[in-house]
């Protein structure tokens, strides 16, 4: 009796975990069954369009559209759906001009974040840092704006005005500005005093700074080292503050000044195979092989993390000789496709991630420098005011002398670090000449 009882329970305990168990199966294979997900869709479709109060004047693209808008917007702060109109100044963009502030956006924590101001332009004029986080766009919350609506409202013809109002989460201080919008079309290659007279300082020193990775950077950049190598350059420092990024082949293309040919750059990897792609320095002759000091700050992203991870593990290697310096990086190191739909609108989307030579994720992460030097937001933006052309000029008279005295503690660590190498680099020589005179 005892038995047949077990028996039944156990039967009675196997029926139910079957029963459930198919259950929990098919409500996982609905969810991932297109067609009546399609019709649930439809259905709530057809609601609203009937249904919806204030819905007398929206059309079936209305509410797609605004489907699609939500659905990216859900996956991550890069991903997103272009209208027609987005696609075309995304296509505008590609080549090389437009009317806006200067800024490079992207949301961070659910808050519309500066990446990082372009140099000569009214948003680095006026002061905004990357970190900052816009608030209000013309009166307009952007917390509802999302990334698209906020690019939109920040661009414009060149000459008009836009107010923004920002947050700097460093201070607490929110701040309201009027910005006249130009034409943005900047230099990518600098020197120390924002222009292109490049000249080798004491102990043999040269600079370069990129502002960004434009169609023309590495050649520019390659043109500039050949200036200072003909003024007996020993070493380099490579400013990629602020930088937030740009054109991919033009970071690889950087990187390979300093690698030996065949050197792994970087690679991304993403759900599909062909998102699988290494990318390797093909330069021919010889690289540069004195030493390198790399500038980075919290500005610093997407291809200057490139560049600063991979001469960071090539150092590790052997390969070159370059410090990082700075602050850890941005950590945008994702790759969007761009993928054009029939009716002229287009999705950017995420599709693989980069990782640097020894594999680590760039994205979410950043670059963490080999020494960390730290500056405040009002040095930063005194350091930068200071170097850029009419910056000093452009401020009330009560904050010009402060501007003018600004130092800039990472640059002056870099010096120091090369300084450093330079003097027991002679040393080692001067030893070596003794010895062989012996």
């Amino acid at each position: 009796m005892k038995r047949r009882f077990m028996f039944g329970a156990l039967m009675t305990a196997l029926v139910g975990n079957l029963v459930v168990g198919a259950q929990v199966y098919f409500a996982a294979a609905e969810k991932n069954e297109p067609y009546p997900n399609l019709e649930l869709f439809s259905r709530v479709l057809e609601y609203v369009r009937k249904d919806y109060v204030d819905g007398q004047d929206l059309t079936y693209q209305d509410l797609i559209y605004s489907s699609l808008k939500g659905m990216l917007s859900t996956l991550d702060p890069h991903s997103e759906f272009m209208e027609p109109i987005k696609y075309e100044d995304l296509r505008s963009d590609t080549q090389g001009e437009f009317g806006g502030v200067g800024i490079v956006i992207s949301m961070r924590d659910n808050h519309l974040t500066v990446v990082s101001p372009m140099e000569d332009t009214p948003g680095f004029r006026a002061g905004i840092l990357s970190g900052d986080q816009i608030i209000k766009i013309n009166g307009k919350s952007t917390s509802t704006m999302g990334l698209e609506g906020a690019v939109q409202e920040l661009r414009g013809a060149p000459g008009t005005d836009v107010e923004v109002t920002i947050r700097r989460p460093s201070t607490g201080e929110t701040k309201d500005l009027t910005l006249t919008r130009s034409v943005i079309k900047v230099t990518t290659v600098k020197d120390l005093e924002g222009r292109g007279a490049f000249s080798v300082g004491d102990h043999g020193i040269g600079y370069i700074r990129l502002t960004q990775f434009g169609e023309q950077t590495a050649m520019e950049m390659e043109d500039a080292i050949k200036e200072l190598n003909k003024q007996g350059m020993e070493s380099l420092i490579l400013d990629l503050r602020g930088n937030p990024g740009g054109l991919l082949d033009q970071a690889v293309r950087v990187a390979e000044q300093f690698l030996p040919g065949g050197h792994l750059v970087v690679s991304t990897e993403g759900r599909n195979h062909e998102e699988k792609m290494e990318y390797h320095a093909r330069r021919r002759g010889k690289p540069f092989e004195k030493p390198v000091v790399v500038l980075v700050n919290h500005g610093s992203a997407s291809a200057s993390e490139i560049v600063a991870g991979c001469l960071q593990d090539a150092t590790a290697l052997g390969h070159c000789q370059a410090l990082i310096l700075g602050e850890q990086t941005f950590g945008k190191g994702s790759v969007q496709s761009i993928l054009p739909l029939p009716d002229g609108s287009a999705l950017r989307l995420t599709t693989a991630k980069y990782y640097t030579p020894s594999h680590k994720v760039i994205h979410e992460k950043g670059i963490v420098p080999d020494i960390e030097v730290i500056m405040s937001d009002e040095d930063e933006r005194d350091m930068w005011l200071k170097r850029s052309p009419g910056g000093v000029e452009a401020l009330p008279e009560t904050e010009q002398q402060r501007v003018r005295e600004a130092k800039d503690a990472q640059l002056d660590r870099a010096i120091d670090v090369l300084r450093s190498l330079s003097i027991y680099s002679q040393r080692s020589r001067d030893s070596r000449i003794r010895t062989a005179r012996n």
